[in-house]
């Protein structure tokens, strides 16, 4: 077995060194196609299946870039770093909820997926990405959330900056809705600061009487990141909490984090959020930020077959969301 690199949320598993052509390399490339599919809920061992099977096929050159947008059923997942103790509630508690829990090979550490939960999985090969793209990217970050710009002599997308772009993704999205969210600094994911400190959840210990009048509320988790690479082929991804039953979290210590309580769209709103919406956002902001068009597919069979794509219906309740009958690319 080959060694892996690990960084605390994310993996890289080495690769030969390759050259590249200066067309693979060119910025922006809207020529470029990234082909998505929106599965409705999955569980999550269903969605490691297929995770497996896409990046087979994007190593072998069968498909194209693909972004699985779903939720899962209740589900707790243990990354390559996670500590057993993160998890808070006993075997019988969990079966009693109907949460399963998963080891898996992204790096970071426990976290919980579920209904009411935007996940998204990109299944990227990285070479085919410039980080010549990551100027308008980084112009974005918070100063206090430096990156270290990749090396000159690289061309290709790095892990660390593939990590920022799906956070420039997320960010872009929760703006879309009202909700201004930020990077922090040495941690990954994206973060809001809640207005409401009464309760933090994930550590199951509520806030002591009037703690929101001597300091301000905690800056919020609303999106959090966990990838694997693998030759240059990405899997896992990101779990936005949109509508999300924010309790399950109070089993878990999420990410490791104790000193910062997790939120979603719909808290930070005060209303249920429309899920196809937040797809569309977030499909829209991955052409934009990796530079290329998006193609909505109605099934994983479709992808065969299709390297760049062929224009296909769009899922039909994104369709009546659109108000549209054909296939639209942006």
């Amino acid at each position: 077995m080959s060694a892996e690199f690990w960084w605390p949320e994310f993996c890289v598993e080495p690769r030969p060194r390759t050259r590249h052509s200066p067309a693979s390399t060119a910025g922006y490339n809207f020529n470029s196609v990234i082909s998505v599919v929106q599965l409705g809920q999955v569980d999550y061992g269903e969605g490691l299946r297929l995770q497996r099977k896409l990046i087979e096929l994007r190593k072998a050159g069968r498909i194209g870039d693909v972004l699985l947008l779903l939720e899962h059923s209740p589900v707790i997942t243990l990354g390559r770093n996670a500590k057993a103790a993160n998890v808070l509630a006993s075997p019988d508690v969990l079966a009693t909820r109907g949460v399963e829990v998963f080891e898996c090979d992204r790096g970071g550490d426990v976290t919980f997926h579920g209904p009411g939960q935007l996940v998204g999985y990109p299944i990227f090969d990285l070479r085919g990405h410039s980080s010549s793209q990551l100027s308008a990217v980084s112009s974005q970050l918070q100063p206090s959330s430096a990156v270290e710009p990749p090396p000159a002599r690289r061309k290709t997308l790095g892990a660390v900056d593939y990590v920022r772009r799906l956070e420039e993704v997320l960010i872009r999205t929760c703006g879309d809705f009202g909700i201004p969210t930020k990077r922090v600094a040495g941690l990954t994911g994206v973060w809001t600061t809640s207005g409401n400190s009464e309760a933090r959840v994930g550590t199951g210990a509520p806030a002591r009487p009037g703690e929101s009048k001597t300091r301000p509320a905690a800056e919020s988790k609303i999106a959090a990141i966990g990838v694997h690479i693998s030759r240059s082929v990405t899997s896992h991804g990101f779990a936005l909490n949109v509508n999300t039953d924010l309790s399950y979290f109070n089993l878990i210590v999420p990410c490791g984090i104790t000193a910062r309580p997790v939120t979603s769209m719909q808290k930070e709103l005060g209303r249920d959020v429309n899920l196809n919406e937040v797809a569309q956002a977030v499909s829209r902001h991955f052409g934009g930020v990796f530079g290329s068009q998006m193609l909505w597919v109605e099934t994983i069979d479709a992808l065969v077959g299709h390297v760049v794509g062929v224009p296909l219906k769009t899922p039909e309740a994104v369709r009546r969301l659109r108000g549209e009958d054909d296939l639209a690319l942006g």
